[in-house]
């Protein structure tokens, strides 16, 4: 009990200390300023409780106050809403804009019932307006459309320097690029390629519409369809501008995208190898037979696009027999040719058999023709037409061969109107026998037809 009336003894002395006594003093000294109080007024102020009463009644007040403003702060938040895209209000069939940030920040400041009631809005809002604004480079407001006005908000950055150009159109031939084109079988070829439309409209600024070398619909092989081989399949391609070192270009493309038409097929051909000795053997030796997997003519299948197959006759194997003096075998790695997407066979092994049965012999009236004349051009030989090729091999090999087996040309290439002496070449069918001609050099007279 005797503590409990310390306790309260304390609480009194402080009301009395730190809240009576000063309003007390206070309400003193504003009777002292007012001149001729009434006696009315004197005599309720000379009561104790009535300062008491006027004590307790601004303490209330104070109070009140002061809590009122604690639960305010106490109520306030903040929210941080990161990455909001901006829209840009402008004029786009005229003008593209350049400078628009990628995204900002919105920080949002007040109680948490306005700021949850904010946040499910469908109208958060990040703009930039240009209406009104002509082609340069202007310093504008970032504005968030707020919802409520019961919260502050703050845009993160709030100003953007944008750069307002006018816009220019080109028309454009549309090519096909293939992607990962590896994921599909090697022996597989994309062809017969058509497009819905053969040309876009690309939009932009005049600068950027300039750096436009290409526009390429984009084919994934990714994302084919299931397909049967010759059967036509018809897939949606995104549309990308691109600029002379393959970069992409940003600029808006009329349509966006366009419908490819393609076929899948697995074209072929069969192709013999071709064993080229290079060098030559040892003397008093020729090469008697080659032989490749131990045939004598062995075929190969390529695979590849039907203007590719058809420019390839044969599978070149070259072997270096240079001093070779005995029989030996060659294991060769095959060399695909251009544009060829596969074989059916990678590697080889060539056996070149030798024999010291060696012949020489001459070949006449082998005919001398003309290659890599230019167009409109035509070319008469001045001193001959005709020569003797001289042939070496093995007795057996050589016995056979005639003018027909051989080919003696002369190589035109980048010549014009005039007399020229020019080299003459020879090869044979047979690449087993060397093939010589007695005469290196002949004249001709090119002209124009």
């Amino acid at each position: 009990m005797k503590k409990n009336k310390n306790i309260l003894t304390l609480i009194s002395d402080f009301f009395s200390k730190y809240v009576v006594m000063p309003i007390s003093k206070f309400v003193l000294f504003i009777y002292e300023k007012i001149k001729n109080p009434s006696k009315k007024f004197e005599n309720m102020l000379s009561k104790s409780n009535t300062l008491l009463f006027i004590s307790l009644i601004i303490a209330v007040i104070i109070f009140v106050t002061v809590d009122q403003k604690i639960e305010s702060f106490k109520d306030s938040s903040a929210e941080l809403i990161e990455g909001l895209n901006v829209k840009v209000l402008y004029d786009e069939d005229n003008y593209v804009v350049e400078g628009i940030p990628d995204s900002v920040d919105l920080t949002m400041i007040g109680s948490k019932a306005n700021l949850y009631l904010a946040k499910q809005s469908p109208t958060q809002e990040v703009t930039i307006d240009l209406w009104g604004l002509k082609a340069g480079t202007h310093k504008v407001d970032i504005k968030y459309n707020q919802v409520s006005n019961s919260i502050k908000y703050n845009v993160n950055p709030s100003v953007a320097t944008v750069i307002i150009r006018e816009k220019i159109s080109a028309t454009k031939t549309l090519t096909v690029d293939l992607l990962n084109q590896d994921v599909l079988n090697e022996t597989y070829v994309v062809g017969d390629l058509k497009l819905s439309s053969d040309t876009a409209v690309i939009k932009g600024a005049n600068y950027k519409v300039n750096q436009v070398a290409t526009v390429k619909a984009l084919v994934d092989i990714n994302n084919l369809p299931k397909f049967t081989l010759g059967q036509a399949i018809t897939v949606s391609s995104t549309l990308k501008a691109y600029d002379e070192k393959g970069n992409v270009v940003d600029v808006e493309i009329s349509p966006a995208k366009v419908d490819v038409d393609l076929t899948i097929t697995s074209p072929s051909k069969q192709v013999p190898i071709q064993v080229i000795p290079d060098g030559k053997v040892v003397y008093n030796m020729g090469i008697s037979n080659l032989t490749i997997n131990d045939n004598s003519n062995m075929m190969v299948t390529i695979y590849g696009s039907s203007e590719a197959l058809s420019a390839v006759d044969y599978i070149p194997v070259r072997i270096n027999v240079e001093g070779l003096s005995e029989s030996s075998e060659f294991k060769v790695e095959l060399t695909k040719p251009v544009d060829i997407k596969s074989m059916s066979v990678n590697s080889v092994t060539v056996r070149v058999e030798l024999s010291n049965d060696i012949s020489n012999s001459e070949i006449n009236n082998v005919g001398i023709s003309a290659e890599n004349l230019g167009s409109g051009y035509g070319v008469t030989p001045i001193d001959i037409d005709t020569i003797t090729v001289k042939v070496k091999g093995v007795t057996s090999v050589i016995e056979g061969i005639d003018e027909t087996d051989i080919n003696a040309y002369v190589d035109l290439k980048g010549l014009g109107e005039g007399v020229h002496d020019v080299d003459i070449y020879v090869t044979g069918n047979d690449n087993r026998v060397e093939y010589t001609p007695s005469v290196l050099k002949m004249k001709v007279r090119i002209y124009k037809k």
